[in-house]
């Protein structure tokens, strides 16, 4: 396919999963359970970062920590006392468990407490052109508190090589405004434009079969390419291909 033959093909795949549908089998029917923004960057924050393995499992497991939080999560977040900490014993989804959930719980309430929320970390630190600086400040930020060692790999830093694929995620669906009600666009400060694919095997597979990308690893080198070849095909929404890479991998085994 030539340049104008690629766009039309993942334009077109673009509309066919970016629509409501998609939320019936995807993680980000959590956060659309809630209406105020903080409810939602929350419970979208701690749903993509368990979002691998099983897409089943992670949105019960996901739907299992709104419940363990009353489903008020930026009410727990703020105002959770010891005892409800000791409530989360036993969770566990894969790697991450109540050890890992309560340090997440605690941070984030270090976040909205000393740091203005989520939103204002990201924008703050991001560039004119990309959000993986932002993710790299907001790793720091986030284990600023005392904590174990074993939960920082829950968080990927960019700027160590990885492709931070969940931070991603979890950046589009609040950046991205797709008028189809899937992405909530609550994140004002910050322009699609600055964001950058979730890239995972699912979507680096489809990438190399489309000649978007090249490089066999799905790192934060591989990140950088995919970017710039999507940015080419749309300056302005270059992440909208994500429904279409994902969509192909995972719906259609291209």
């Amino acid at each position: 396919m030539n340049k104008l033959e690629l766009i039309d093909f993942l334009d077109e795949k673009v509309l066919q999963y970016n629509n409501l549908k998609f939320i019936e089998s995807d993680p980000i029917q959590i956060p659309h359970q809630f209406s105020l923004k903080e409810d939602i960057e929350i419970s979208g924050f701690l749903t993509a970062t368990i979002a691998w393995g099983n897409r089943k499992m992670i949105i019960k497991n996901a739907t299992k920590m709104m419940e363990l939080m009353g489903n008020s999560p930026f009410d727990f977040v703020l105002n959770h006392k010891k005892n409800h900490l000791d409530n989360l014993e036993g969770f566990v989804h894969r790697t991450f468990n109540s050890t890992d959930l309560s340090y997440f719980i605690k941070a984030l309430q270090h976040i909205y407490t000393n740091h203005k929320g989520l939103e204002n970390i990201f924008s703050t630190n991001a560039t004119s052109q990309s959000t993986q600086p932002a993710i790299h400040q907001f790793k720091k930020i986030f284990f600023e508190n005392p904590h174990l060692q074993r939960t920082e790999k829950h968080i990927s830093d960019p700027l160590k090589g990885s492709a931070a694929k969940r931070i991603n995620m979890f950046l589009r669906w609040m950046v991205r405004n797709d008028s189809a009600g899937v992405d909530f666009g609550i994140w004002k400060s910050l322009s699609p434009a600055q964001l950058s694919c979730p890239l995972d095997v699912h979507s680096g597979n489809v990438a190399r079969k489309l000649g978007l990308l090249t490089r066999k690893q799905n790192d934060a080198k591989a990140l950088a390419a995919l970017d710039k070849n999507l940015r080419k095909l749309d300056a302005n929404d270059p992440v909208k291909y994500d429904f279409a890479l994902f969509g192909l991998g995972i719906f259609e085994g291209f």
